[in-house]
């Protein structure tokens, strides 16, 4: 069977974000998903309306069930919720029911694109701290970032999340820029190991976070190292955004990305 990647998020209706991103981008790195869900949103591709989350005692049947059956091979979070879904998730680390080694994908979800809720922040930030010793790579856009780090500047930021014990960084420049080409920055032990550059389009994107942060996934549990993934993860999105969908004629609406719309395990 292909490599699984268990991955805890939630549902958005639209299916621009949450499992359905993680699914289809998982699938299109050639590797399959396992989802445990952490909650049932109310959205659509431009706002988010609303959440119901998920127990966590369900949720960690969720999970187990999938780790007791099937070969997964990498882990990844986004929307998670609440506090005792981050600590359920950490106590799976904590106590070996995932595997020693595991490499884990952090994508520190707090708030939709939209800027819905998605819980709250501050809460979320302070139980995240669970979670980062067993990350293998986290994801955070600059908001998130800054608000994990507690710094303003980016660098000093992923050294910090380094300090805190995360294996790996990336720095994604995406959201304080309005202009030019996005630049990357991979921090591994406090130190620059990777730099990118990804082309900026026009418009916003409904999933573009979780979408590069799930096929990054897949490609750690086909067998990449983590720079590696990266570069192969930036090819594919940038072609899925290129061939985005828009849902309304508003020139600002969010775009969906057409996830099956590039090539198959791009890079």
């Amino acid at each position: 069977m292909r490599p699984t990647v268990l991955c805890f998020s939630g549902l958005d209706p639209s299916g621009g974000a949450g499992l359905q991103a993680d699914i289809e981008a998982i699938g299109q790195a050639g590797a399959h998903a396992a989802i445990a869900c952490t909650a049932i949103t109310v959205q659509s591709s431009q706002a988010v309306l609303g959440f119901e989350p998920v127990a966590d005692t369900l949720l960690m049947a969720q999970a187990k069930a999938v780790l007791d059956d099937l070969p997964v091979k990498a882990i990844k979070t986004g929307m998670l919720g609440t506090v005792e879904n981050i600590a359920a998730i950490a106590q799976l680390f904590a106590t070996r029911k995932i595997a020693a080694g595991t490499p884990f994908v952090l994508d520190p979800v707090l708030v939709a694109n939209s800027g819905g809720s998605l819980g709250d922040p501050k809460t979320l930030v302070a139980a995240f701290e669970q979670l980062l010793p067993f990350a293998t790579l986290i994801t955070p856009n600059t908001h998130e970032l800054r608000a994990l780090a507690g710094k303003d500047n980016l660098h000093d930021c992923a050294k910090a999340l380094n300090d805190k014990g995360v294996k790996a960084v990336l720095v994604k420049t995406s959201h304080d820029f309005s202009a030019g080409d996005i630049e990357q920055f991979l921090y591994v032990n406090g130190q620059i190991a990777h730099t990118s550059v990804i082309r900026r389009l026009n418009g916003e994107f409904h999933g573009s976070g979780c979408s590069l942060a799930s096929h990054i996934a897949g490609r750690l549990a086909m067998g990449d190292d983590v720079v590696r993934a990266i570069e192969r993860a930036d090819a594919w999105i940038a072609k899925v955004l290129d061939d985005a969908d828009r849902p309304h004629t508003d020139a600002k609406a969010q775009l969906i990305p057409r996830r099956f719309g590039a090539d198959k395990f791009a890079g």
